[in-house]
């Protein structure tokens, strides 16, 4: 069997792979939570909504489940050996995501603009469908954990451009 140059058939440890996948998911739950809770009665409740807005009380299970599916993904990705092409790419474009992802509760909420929020969740929508390209070949599971997430943020956008439009 050869081998690529620079390719590694070492698979990081169950260790390694469990914080690493767990902690980035679970840090912008906390810090997505700490910017929203406190706008929702204040500001968000002042604001004019669609017909098809949720009630409040689904947002939280919805995301504690999406984020339990996205640190699966990256969990599986994690664990495809180091040096696998594609891999680090892969994982840059899911950490730039849940960035932006963090980003979008500090636009939307933290600067009360869902004008802002509408700037973020466009290119994140990007980085969501760049990360299932990017999971699909080194893990198609990964991929299709993802698939969730991505109408979620969908329906978000749908949601976020509504408010914009009634508040604007």
């Amino acid at each position: 069997m050869t081998t690529l140059p620079g390719f590694s058939h070492q698979r990081p440890p169950l260790w390694a792979a469990v914080p690493v996948a767990i902690f980035p998911v679970v840090a912008a739950s906390l810090v997505g939570s700490a910017v929203t809770v406190p706008q929702i009665a204040g500001w968000y409740a002042a604001l004019a909504k669609p017909p098809f807005n949720p009630p409040n009380w689904i947002f939280a299970p919805v995301w504690t489940v999406l984020f339990a599916m996205m640190a699966l993904a990256v969990f599986r990705v994690l664990r495809v050996p180091v040096g696998t092409p594609g891999r680090r790419r892969a994982l840059v474009v899911y950490h730039l995501q849940l960035l932006l992802n963090v980003g979008w509760s500090f636009a939307f909420f933290g600067a009360n603009s869902p004008a802002a929020g509408l700037a973020v969740i466009l290119p994140l929508i990007v980085l969501i469908l760049a990360t299932i390209a990017a999971f699909k070949p080194l893990d198609r599971l990964s991929a299709n954990l993802l698939w969730p997430y991505l109408a979620w943020v969908g329906f978000a956008t749908a949601l976020n451009a509504s408010i914009w439009w009634l508040n604007g």
